[in-house]
């Protein structure tokens, strides 16, 4: 068992990748982690798909039936910039979190392995401070054409880290709508829970609160501040942002506490690094009357059963069970 401090600053970093370079991305991931631990910051967290992109706006050419050959060179480049876990990418944020001190979480595009794999997984990655990659989290559902770019994640990545600063977890973006997801979450005891996202609806506000309220954490929601002059002007498919606005993605990072009031406000239309300074004994305050996993359960009437287990569509040798 961690030995618990209860007092934590945390940084939220709302900032725009450097659209499909995995190296700029990667640089500007770790830039941004140095200074936030130059204000103090224990944890730092990054948005969803931070390295090389969220491709906000761009179809990839595929229509309902075909694919197009411009379309495919997109995707290629978007494949070509995705990173390999563990890698030399992972090596540099591994470094970064240890020279700033920090726990680091990164929203990142994962390819299965170097040459081979073809499949991405929008995914997040946890550091220690001692610059380990700790784990990581595969998003379990891309949502709309996401699913034509992603693959699923399994169960075997639902992961909750127990740190000196709490138990922390992520689920990304639309996941958090998925009320057993959540359910998983809570069981596992998360008490900063991570929600790196592409939303910046004003109703994902009230998503974010809700789930403080309903799990009894902290919610650390974080989004990109994406401008259209950010994209590379030679992608294939960059006509398709023509009718974009130059605003792409306004923002919507916040902190919020355990009864679901926000501790920093949603920042829209800038960059910035949001720091908070989180007390945990907050969530036994508030779980006095609320305890979604503990008192007000239920477990006589309602059982979640969570399957762990990776995935693998080829068993070999001695993994094949023996005939019965």
């Amino acid at each position: 068992m961690t030995k618990l401090n209860p007092k934590v600053r945390v940084a939220v970093i709302q900032a725009a990748s450097v659209i499909m370079d995995r190296e700029a991305s990667t640089d500007k991931a770790v830039s941004l982690t140095l200074e936030a631990g130059e204000k103090g910051a224990n944890i730092v967290v990054f948005p969803e798909a931070f390295i090389p992109a969220y491709p906000r706006g761009l179809s990839f050419g595929a229509t309902v039936g075909s694919r197009s050959p411009e379309g495919r060179k997109d995707w290629f480049r978007y494949w070509d910039n995705s990173i390999v876990v563990p890698s030399d990418t992972t090596d540099k944020l591994g470094e970064a979190a240890c020279r700033a001190g920090v726990y680091l979480v990164v929203g990142v595009i994962e390819r299965d392995n170097e040459y081979s794999g073809g499949t991405l997984y929008c995914t997040v990655l946890f550091f220690g401070p001692d610059g380990a990659l700790l784990g990581k989290h595969r998003k379990l559902k891309p949502t709309g054409s996401e699913r034509l770019i992603w693959g699923e994640g399994d169960g075997s990545t639902l992961s909750v880290f127990d740190t000196p600063y709490g138990k922390i977890g992520a689920l990304i973006c639309w996941e958090n709508y998925m009320p057993l997801a959540r359910a998983a979450m809570y069981a596992k005891g998360v008490q900063i829970y991570i929600a790196p996202t592409a939303d910046a609806r004003d109703l994902w506000q009230s998503t974010i609160r809700h789930i403080a309220a309903e799990g009894r954490c902290f919610v650390l929601s974080c989004n990109q501040y994406v401008n259209k002059s950010m994209y590379p002007i030679d992608l294939a498919g960059y006509h398709e942002l023509a009718s974009s606005p130059e605003e792409m993605c306004r923002g919507g990072s916040a902190i919020v506490g355990p009864l679901g009031d926000y501790i920093t406000e949603p920042v829209f239309g800038k960059e910035d690094i949001l720091i908070a300074d989180l007390d945990l004994r907050d969530i036994a305050f508030s779980q006095f009357d609320f305890d979604a996993s503990g008192h007000y359960s239920r477990p006589d009437i309602f059982q979640l059963h969570v399957n762990e287990q990776k995935k693998e569509n080829v068993k070999w040798g001695t993994d094949i069970p023996a005939p019965v």
